[in-house]
């Protein structure tokens, strides 16, 4: 089976180097909705990501493309970002009260602990930018 891939249109801002900047719009669920002029909730940002290419590829600016990244990458992505700082938290938490921490104490600990934790990820940094890698189709 197939694994799914998350796709992207996108323009290509520079190109040099066997490296692309691609700009892409990303946006809300509801950007795309008829009403989105009389809500406040719509909502759509760029992002330029960096992705390496292969010799011979070559791609010139302006030139629409599209992006892809491994849907499993992605789930990974929200699990490093919000899922496993939410447990260090959470099972922090659990363990200083069962200590009998000072409420208050105990907050301030268990979020100063989500400092080793990126740092951690940000002393990973190249080992992640290998692991979650864009592709052009």
């Amino acid at each position: 089976m197939k694994e799914e891939v998350i796709t992207h249109p996108g323009i290509v801002k520079k190109f040099a180097d066997n490296t692309a900047l691609i700009s892409i719009i990303v946006s809300s669920g509801c950007a795309s909705c008829h009403v989105k002029g009389a809500c406040n909730v719509a909502e759509m940002n760029e992002k330029v990501i960096e992705i390496n290419v292969s010799e011979g590829e070559t791609y010139s600016i302006g030139q629409q493309v599209v992006v892809e990244m491994k849907q499993s990458l992605g789930t990974w992505a929200v699990l490093l970002g919000y899922v496993f700082p939410f447990l260090v938290v959470l099972i922090s938490l659990i363990i200083l009260f069962a200590f009998q921490v000072e409420q208050g104490l105990a907050g301030l600990i268990s979020i100063g602990l989500l400092a080793p934790y990126y740092l951690a990820l940000y002393a990973l940094r190249g080992y992640m930018k290998k692991q979650f890698s864009y592709h052009i189709q």
